[in-house]
């Protein structure tokens, strides 16, 4: 699936860049369909990786959604092509957003999304670069808004980063005070956000920065929990932590006889071929 975007540039040209999304791997729920949730690889990885995992939790009546990201020229390899979300050239708060690929991103998970049943919970969740573009997704929901103005079509009930960090967190305080509508929602959106204190790709500071900005901007729903010795990939103590968040936050049925992947499953930031 493609997705267009067009920007004004020199000489009152508009210049559109097109993003080329890889293949989306669905996990399809064993029980009842109670909840979609769109979940987000890292940097470099694809769809596939994270839907063998996802297909292993004790969460029968939620159906998993993993797309592929786009392979582009990245700035933090100097420009060498790997699936990514976004551009990015460093990971910290004064770094600068690639609002074009986020927003490229939010719209192609939003209309995912889009086709799922009335009276079906919709999340998104991620890891890594993941995570930041599902917390991207989340500000976008909140806003009513993209980054370019358009408006965002779903309304969800659940996001879930692992091991990310937070976009475009200088200005979100700021946007979501000029909404009562916007402060409303973001009151009550629950977020859960886990980090590693060992990771050193995604340093942890990254995560409780994000997690600080959310709660000044008016999130009061989130969640942050830290695992001391945690580098950048999961375990499956984290993963219990997502089964047992996601079954009291948004209400859906979880397996008590099973337990998710038994043995560690690691995934680095940068898994880049060729």
């Amino acid at each position: 699936m493609s997705y267009n975007t067009s920007a004004e540039g020199s000489g009152s040209r508009n210049t559109t860049r097109t993003f080329e999304f890889g293949r989306t791997h669905v996990v399809r729920p064993k029980g009842k369909h109670q909840a979609t949730i769109v979940w987000l690889h890292g940097l470099g990885d694809k769809g596939s990786s994270w839907s063998q995992l996802l297909e292993t939790l004790p969460l029968p009546n939620i159906k998993w959604i993993c797309p592929t990201a786009p392979t582009r020229p990245v700035a933090i390899f100097g420009g060498f092509p790997c699936t990514a979300w976004s551009d990015v050239g460093d990971i910290s708060e004064d770094a600068p957003d690639d609002l074009e690929g986020l927003d490229a991103s939010a719209a192609h998970v939003a209309n995912l999304l889009s086709t799922e049943p009335a009276d079906i919970k919709l999340g998104v969740g991620g890891f890594s670069m993941g995570a930041a573009t599902a917390l991207y997704s989340a500000t976008c929901c909140i806003l009513g808004q993209y980054g370019n103005g358009n408006l965002y079509p779903v309304n969800l009930s659940a996001i879930v980063g692992l091991s990310g960090w937070l976009p475009c967190s200088r200005t979100l305080r700021n946007r979501i005070e000029r909404s009562d509508e916007a402060a409303r929602r973001a009151a009550s959106l629950p977020i859960l956000l886990c980090h590693g204190s060992g990771d050193d790709v995604v340093a942890h500071k990254h995560g409780e920065k994000s997690a600080q900005a959310l709660s000044s901007a008016g999130f009061r729903n989130l969640t942050f929990r830290s695992y001391n010795g945690l580098g950048h990939y999961t375990i499956p103590e984290e993963m219990d932590e997502v089964c047992n968040w996601l079954t009291t936050r948004i209400g859906i049925d979880i397996l008590t006889t099973t337990g998710p992947a038994s043995i560690p499953v690691h995934w680095a930031l940068v898994n880049c071929h060729g």
